[in-house]
């Protein structure tokens, strides 16, 4: 018996022996596989090109020269790192051939689309006469079901920005707040339907609106009923309030939120900004917006010709533009997570800020992050939790076993023997 115990013993000491010296000796040089959401902060990063997308659309209709100035300004929007470029264009079929030059140079520098026009009568933009809340759906629905062509998977579509600012009226001013809500989720449904029937994956629950608009009518409910997501255009004084606004919405609504207008400056707002206090004034709100874990995506207004452009008239690049590009195109980290005796560690949850990745099966990952002072932090059952600067990552983190049971100490000897 003794004797059968011991030849039961060595036969467990030598597997372990050689399973650490196959583990030692494989190649895990296979890289981590990262997909497009984990190589952005947020998951839409938008500039919005309304003052030329929209505001001289019937002016430049026939312009064929004007197709420059598109490429000029998709391209050097495409160059920050944006995902979507946001196209103020209105809907109508007078617009539909400028809408196109517009889109056809956003695929062409491989951006996605938020379609944050729409339909002219709404607001009585160009002259159009007022449409009713009726109209405004069916027309909706027509413009998405003839023109599937012009959208890609990944798309967004505001089929309403601003609602308040049409026939619907502002609720904060009719009293109107379960009318509003109703017919936010009636356009909804009927745009979501129309997008399956194009067979095109678009989100269409991109809504924007008033911040103080959202704090009124979206409620939990209606927030659930618009697939999860607040889309504010939210101007503030301060980098401060804007972070805030945005979490007590977040808080209010139990969504997640999209900017879907934010910058600076705004004269009756902010006052007249140089260069560098606008500069100062956008990396401080990106920075405390980067730390909000529930928004989920920004549009930066606007791109030219307004007071918060990030471009001078004649294409030259303001000081602001390294901010968004900063947090657009995030520093990537990528390294490998093990035990003492260099066994990878699976399934180890690794956290920078509020970015969040699991280790795969050789324990490696890539994460995100935003400075080299940020803290990375390791966790996983079963192991003590590490925490590191990013700066100080030099390829392998170590966790250590606690506790350790009986094969891993004999793993760790034999491991320390011939090591």
């Amino acid at each position: 018996m003794i004797k059968t115990k011991f030849a039961l013993i060595t036969l467990i000491v030598t597997l372990a022996v050689i399973m650490t010296v196959f583990l030692r000796s494989s190649n895990f040089s296979r890289v981590a596989s990262v997909t497009d959401s984990q190589k952005v902060w947020w998951e839409v990063q938008s500039i919005d090109t309304v003052k030329y997308s929209r505001d001289i659309a019937r002016e430049k209709a026939n312009d064929v020269s004007f197709d420059l100035v598109i490429d000029k300004q998709v391209s050097l929007i495409a160059g920050t790192g944006a995902t979507h470029i946001a196209i103020g264009t209105p809907y109508d079929a007078e617009f539909l051939p400028f809408m196109k030059r517009w889109v056809s140079t956003a695929r062409k520098y491989g951006l996605k689309v938020w379609f944050r026009g729409n339909l002219a009568g709404w607001e009585s933009w160009f002259g159009y006469p007022r449409i009713s809340k009726e109209e405004h759906i069916e027309k909706t629905k027509e413009f998405i079901l003839s023109n599937g062509e012009l959208f890609e998977d990944g798309d967004v579509f505001s089929s309403c920005p601003e609602c308040e600012n049409g026939a619907l009226g502002d609720p904060r001013l009719t009293g109107d707040v379960r009318g509003y809500r109703k017919f936010l989720i009636d356009e909804y449904k009927v745009t979501n339907d129309s997008f399956r029937k194009v067979g095109k994956n678009v989100r269409s629950n991109f809504i924007p609106m008033n911040g103080d608009v959202a704090n009124l009518v979206m409620d939990k409910e209606t927030t659930k009923a618009l697939g999860g997501i607040v889309v504010i255009d939210h101007y503030v004084a301060t980098p401060e309030g804007l972070a805030a606004d945005v979490k007590k919405i977040a808080q209010r609504s139990g969504g997640r939120v999209v900017l879907g207008e934010f910058g600076a400056p705004i004269p009756d707002i902010h006052g007249n900004f140089s260069e560098l206090e606008q500069y100062i004034w956008v990396q401080d709100s990106l920075e405390r917006l980067s730390e909000v874990n529930d928004l989920i995506g920004v549009n930066y207004w606007v791109s030219f010709g307004g007071s918060t452009k990030l471009w001078n008239d004649d294409g030259s690049e303001r000081i602001v533009v390294g901010v968004l590009e900063t947090f657009f195109k995030p520093k990537m980290l990528t390294g490998k997570i093990v035990n003492q005796i260099q066994k990878p560690v699976e399934g180890a949850k690794v956290n920078v800020g509020i970015k969040t990745t699991i280790t795969n099966e050789n324990g490696e990952f890539t994460i995100p992050y935003l400075s080299n002072e940020a803290m990375l932090k390791v966790e996983k059952d079963g192991y003590f939790q590490s925490q590191i600067a990013v700066g100080a990552v030099k390829g392998q983190i170590i966790l250590i076993r606690n506790p350790e049971n009986f094969i891993f100490k004999i793993e760790k000897f034999f491991f320390n023997l011939f090591k």
